[in-house]
């Protein structure tokens, strides 16, 4: 395998063998380990993104969360009315501009955040266990440099910067 994939005769890139294959899988692997983490029935990993964006910037606009959780304003937008059905999440429009929203964590999204965070640490783990331990903090440190690459990148740029704060402000790369 090649870093940019298997090639057919035709010249053509086989996107099994691609890098960009290799992260859905591994993405998609760590949404099956959280899940039976916190056994199927707390939280998906996308509204657990929610919740930790909201402990780190409790009050945000829902444009905020846009941006600090990469989760697309309609897709958010839905997954907030559902969060705040189960009472995760309050929302109240802002003062200055009646159009806009801002989102808190309720007393219940916190309980849910605290075990979701623990089952999250677990998920992280059994993704990297296959990795040899010398290599875990190295595949980490890879990966967060493409992620950088793509925080400059001017089509994913714009609010990434509140993404990457999160991920400083929780310790993440010091935790693997």
């Amino acid at each position: 395998m090649s870093i940019t994939g298997n090639r057919k005769g035709s010249s053509s890139i086989e996107p099994a063998g691609t890098p960009s294959h290799f992260l859905r899988r591994c993405n998609q692997f760590f949404g099956d380990l959280f899940a039976q983490e916190c056994n199927d029935k707390a939280l998906t990993k996308q509204q657990y993104l929610v919740l930790a964006a909201l402990d780190q910037h409790d009050g945000a606009s829902q444009t905020t969360l846009v941006e600090a959780t990469g989760i697309d304003r309609s897709t958010l937008a839905e997954m907030v009315r559902r969060m705040l059905a189960r009472g995760l999440l309050s929302r109240v429009r802002t003062e200055n501009d009646a159009r806009a929203n801002t989102v808190s964590i309720t007393p219940t999204g916190r309980r849910a955040l605290r075990g979701a965070r623990m089952a999250a640490e677990r998920a992280e783990r059994a993704l990297l266990a296959p990795l040899p331990p010398a290599e875990r903090t190295r595949f980490v440190r890879s990966l967060a440099l493409i992620a950088s690459a793509a925080d400059r990148f001017p089509t994913t740029g714009g609010g990434r910067n509140a993404r990457k704060s999160l991920l400083r402000a929780s310790g993440y790369a010091r935790r693997i």
